[in-house]
């Protein structure tokens, strides 16, 4: 029963990490005469179209390599760090197992959770696309 309960709680939390995962900063525009001129949802629509086009175009594909690298050293310290810690108890392969799982558990959530954030790339793409639309983009939040 506990570990059922435990499955059920693992999915919750997995469920808001992803939920989370998808809500994405978005560019600022400042209301110059473009902005005052189509009004509020033109503007909204031509930020989508541009958000779009960098992801068609590739822009954004360095966050998941990213995030799988990163992950890939999180295990790897978790491994390494767990099996000192369980050669202290004369288990070094459970505890390096154990490192490796929490390591890279906790590096691949922070990787999601971090990744409503779009790289620099993708910024200065999305960004370019809105110059050219004759917005003036201040920032993102």
């Amino acid at each position: 029963m506990n570990k059922l309960r435990l499955s059920k709680t693992a999915m919750l939390l997995f469920s808001f990490v992803l939920l989370q995962s998808c809500a994405s900063q978005r560019p600022v525009l400042y209301p110059n005469a473009q902005y005052k001129s189509v009004g509020r949802s033109v503007a909204e629509a031509d930020v989508r179209d541009c958000i779009a086009l960098a992801n068609s175009s590739g822009a954004d594909s360095d966050r998941l390599m990213e995030v799988a690298e990163d992950t890939a050293r999180g295990t790897a310290i978790g491994a390494g760090t767990g099996a000192v810690s369980g050669a202290l108890f004369g288990r070094p392969g459970k505890g390096a197992a154990a490192g490796a799982a929490g390591g890279g558990t906790a590096t691949l959530l922070y990787g999601l959770l971090d990744s409503d954030e779009p790289n620099n790339l993708h910024r200065r793409f999305v960004e370019r696309c809105l110059r050219d639309k004759g917005y003036d983009p201040i920032g993102w939040s």
